[in-house]
C-alpha cells in the first residue's frame, strides 16, 4: 500500500482538490480515497488503474463536499440541506479518462503496420479529412478512402473488440 500512496498521492490529492478547493479538505478526502482503494483492491478488474483510483478519489471528494454543504446549512440554522455538486470540476475525471484512453490508443496504433498506422493517425488522432490527407500524401482521395478501409479491416481482424473499444 505504501508504494501506491507514494506513487499516486499527488494525483489523488489533485483530483480531490479540484472538487473541494481547500487544502485540508482535499487531504482528508485523499486519505479516505486511499482507504477505499485499499478495501477495493480485490475487486479491481485490470482496467486503467489511474482512472480507477481517480474515480474513487473524485467520489470521495464529492461525498466530502456534500458533508461540508450539510454542515454549512446546519451552521446557518436552515433545515434544508445544501448539496454542492461540482460543475466544471467533474471535467477533471473526464480529462483523466480521456487522456488515459488516448495514451492506450497511441500505444496500440504504434503497433500497427506502417501503412495503416499513418492513415489511422492522420484521420483519427490528427482529425484530418480525406482531402487534407490526400493532399499531404499526394494521392487521390479514393486512395485515402481505400487505405483507411484496409486499416480498419486490419484492426478488426487483429485486435479483440474490448482492446480498442475501451
Amino acid at each position: 500500500m505504501r508504494v501506491l500512496i507514494d506513487k499516486y498521492s499527488q494525483h489523488v490529492y489533485h483530483v480531490a482538490y479540484s472538487v473541494l478547493r481547500n487544502d485540508q479538505d482535499a487531504q482528508d478526502a485523499a486519505q479516505e480515497a486511499f482507504i477505499q482503494i485499499y478495501k477495493s483492491l480485490p475487486d479491481y478488474r485490470s482496467e486503467g488503474f489511474k482512472t480507477w483510483i481517480s474515480r474513487i478519489a473524485f467520489h470521495k471528494a464529492i461525498d466530502a463536499k456534500r458533508k461540508l454543504g450539510r454542515r454549512s446549512a446546519e451552521d446557518l440554522g436552515g433545515d434544508e440541506t445544501v448539496v454542492n455538486l461540482p460543475g466544471r470540476d467533474e471535467d477533471v475525471l473526464a480529462r483523466v479518462i480521456r487522456e488515459e484512453r488516448q495514451e492506450k490508443l497511441r500505444e496500440r496504433i504504434n503497433q500497427l503496420p506502417a501503412q495503416h498506422r499513418d492513415i489511422i493517425t492522420a484521420y483519427y488522432l490528427s482529425e484530418k479529412n480525406y482531402e487534407q490527407i490526400a493532399h499531404e500524401a499526394q494521392v487521390a482521395v479514393k486512395t485515402v478512402e481505400s487505405r483507411l478501409y484496409r486499416a480498419r479491416q486490419w484492426i478488426r481482424s487483429h485486435w479483440k473488440e474490448e482492446e480498442w473499444r475501451e
